[in-house]
C-alpha cells in the first residue's frame, strides 16, 4: 500500500469516528423555529457517542410552534435522540419554558428516555445541579405573555438577522449579531444575565453542589465561583440559535464545545425513515391543544 493510499484511509478513519463523550448537555435548540439550526444540531450529534444526553430545556420551541412550519432537518434531530437512546445512551430531558406542556410528563420514564424537571447526578464524586434555568426568570413567573411576545420579536430579529448576515458574507464580509449586540449593550439584559448567574450559583453553592449546570439565556459559560460561603462552578450550555454550543464532560473535566462547521469532519447522516414522522406536527399541535 502506497503512502498516498495510506494516508487517504487515515483520512476516511478520521473522518467517520465518533467521539466518546462521558456526558453531552444541550439546551436552546428551540425545534420548530426558524431560528433554529438544526442541520447543525444533527451533525455535532452524529460526531459525538455519550454515555448520557442532557437536554437542558428549549428543546422544542411549543410557544411559536407553526405545523406549517417543522422542517425534515428538525424531524431528523428527534430521530436521532431516539436512536442515541436505543443505541444505549441514558438521554435526560430538562424541561424549560418553551417546552413547558411537556412538565406535565415530568419523572416520566420511556426506555433509556427521562424527562424531568431537574436532575442531580455525581460526576466522579462531585454533585451536579442540572435545571433549565427559568425559574430565575420573573417575566416568565408573572407576565408569561410578555414573554411569549418576546419569544416571538427575538425570532424575526433572528430571520432578519440572518438576511442581513447574507449581504454581509456576499460583501466579503463577516457575521454580524443583532441580538448579541442588544444584550451585551442595553444595561436592563446585562443586569438580567448576571443576577440569573448571581442566583443560580448563591443557590448551589448554599446547597453544596459542586457544578451547576443551566441552560435559558443563551450565554455559555464556564466560570469559577467562590464566596465567603463556599465555591462553585458554574456552567451554562449556550444555544443552537447563534452560539452554536455543548457542554462536554469527559475524563472528570468539562469544555465548551463552539460548533464551527468549516472547521469540522462532514459525519454522514445515519439512514432513517420518515414516513412515521410525517405526521408529528399534527401530534405536537393537539398537545398545545390539549393542555
Amino acid at each position: 500500500m502506497s503512502i498516498l493510499e495510506e494516508f487517504q484511509l487515515f483520512v476516511i478513519y478520521t473522518t467517520y469516528l465518533k467521539r466518546k463523550i462521558d456526558i453531552v448537555v444541550l439546551s436552546d435548540i428551540h425545534l420548530g423555529t426558524y431560528g433554529c439550526h438544526a442541520k447543525e444540531v444533527l451533525h455535532y450529534l452524529n460526531s459525538v457517542r455519550p454515555d448520557k444526553l442532557i437536554l437542558n430545556g428549549d428543546i422544542f420551541d411549543i410557544w411559536q410552534f407553526r405545523k406549517r412550519y417543522f422542517p425534515k432537518s428538525h424531524l431528523l434531530v428527534i430521530k436521532k435522540i431516539i436512536a442515541l437512546a436505543s443505541k444505549g445512551t441514558k438521554v435526560y430531558y430538562i424541561t424549560g419554558n418553551h417546552d413547558e406542556s411537556l412538565r406535565r410528563f415530568s419523572d416520566t420514564k420511556m426506555g433509556n428516555i427521562y424527562i424531568l424537571d431537574k436532575l442531580v447526578l455525581n460526576l466522579d464524586g462531585k454533585t451536579a445541579w442540572f435545571f433549565h434555568g427559568d425559574v430565575f426568570d420573573a417575566s416568565i413567573q408573572h407576565t408569561k405573555w410578555i414573554a411569549k411576545l418576546g419569544g416571538w420579536g427575538y425570532d424575526l430579529l433572528i430571520r432578519f438577522n440572518r438576511i442581513i448576515n447574507l449581504i454581509l458574507l456576499k460583501m466579503g464580509r463577516e457575521k454580524y449579531s443583532l441580538s448579541k449586540k442588544i444584550k451585551n449593550t442595553v444595561k436592563g439584559s446585562v443586569k438580567f444575565i448576571s443576577d440569573f448567574e448571581k442566583t443560580a450559583t448563591e443557590l448551589a453553592i448554599e446547597n453544596k453542589f459542586d457544578y451547576v449546570i443551566c441552560g435559558h439565556i443563551h450565554q455559555p459559560k464556564i466560570e469559577r465561583v467562590t464566596s465567603n460561603k463556599g465555591s462553585t462552578t458554574y456552567l451554562n450550555s449556550g444555544d443552537w440559535i447563534e452560539n452554536l454550543t455543548a457542554l462536554e464532560y469527559n475524563h472528570q473535566k468539562w469544555n465548551l464545545f463552539y460548533y464551527q462547521s468549516e472547521k469540522k469532519f462532514i459525519i454522514p447522516n445515519e439512514e432513517v425513515e420518515l414516513d412515521e414522522w410525517k405526521n408529528f406536527p399534527s401530534i405536537v399541535s393537539a398537545s398545545i391543544i390539549n393542555r
